[in-house]
């Protein structure tokens, strides 16, 4: 994504979570937002349905209190990060307070959005956090989806968890915590929803969880165990 190359400076973060509806079906809803970023998107986002807890990749622009938002159709599509085509975008929103409301529509398909605010971050400034901050990535499994769980500590705001939440059950069925006195965890300059990636090697599925530092920073590998049926650090 174009976010990749951005410029690294301090105060990366301003994201906002919220719940509600999509129609009659729940949704749980993240959208991270950028003072300036030239041509390049100027909102992040995901969004799942609590039914299906499948994340769906956002990416938009604001002016004012208005959102228009895409989503991201296929991976192909995913990697281009494609122009902002307002008249395709299926999201129109308009933020008043903590309350959002707006429409989805694809087709002859439209549908009511209404969402509250459940919790914030912002570390544009002094670091704040309001609520549970759980970061809803883009990486998933075909059974699972990773939430990271974000706090502020007396060395900063950063990840101080992934849970991997069964999508089946909706329950999380394991925490991945990190000793980490610099409070570097999930803070890589990129999109927050790209601090956990996935893939396939040898058959086995495998997470990246990224850490903040050494440049372009650094990441830790985790491989899926199919006897323990957890994920274990590469060592």
């Amino acid at each position: 994504m174009l976010l990749l190359n951005a410029k690294a400076v301090a105060g990366w973060y301003h994201v906002e979570n919220y719940e509600g509806f999509l129609g009659a079906s729940p949704i749980h809803f993240s959208i991270q937002t950028y003072d300036s970023l030239g041509s390049a998107p100027k909102v992040d986002g995901s969004y799942f349905y609590d039914a299906k807890q499948i994340p769906i990749a956002l990416y938009g622009t604001v002016s004012g209190t208005r959102f228009v938002l895409c989503e991201f159709s296929n991976d192909e599509e995913f990697y281009q990060s494609p122009p902002i085509n307002a008249a395709r975008c299926p999201f129109s929103l308009d933020l008043k307070g903590n309350a959002v409301t707006g429409s989805w529509s694809k087709g002859t398909d439209r549908y009511p959005v209404t969402l509250k605010k459940i919790a914030s971050l912002d570390d544009t400034g002094e670091a704040k956090i309001d609520g549970t901050v759980e970061i809803p990535f883009w990486a998933q499994t075909a059974t699972d989806r990773f939430s990271g769980i974000y706090t502020n500590t007396s060395a900063g705001l950063c990840m101080e968890k992934v849970q991997v939440i069964k999508k089946s059950s909706r329950k999380v069925v394991q925490e991945i915590t990190f000793d980490d006195d610099v409070c570097s965890a999930g803070m890589l300059m990129t999109t927050i929803y790209m601090n956990v990636q996935k893939w396939v090697e040898q058959g086995k599925d495998i997470i990246s969880v990224n850490f903040q530092g050494g440049g372009a920073g650094t990441a830790v590998d985790y491989v899926f165990n199919s006897r323990t049926r957890k994920y274990q650090q590469r060592k």
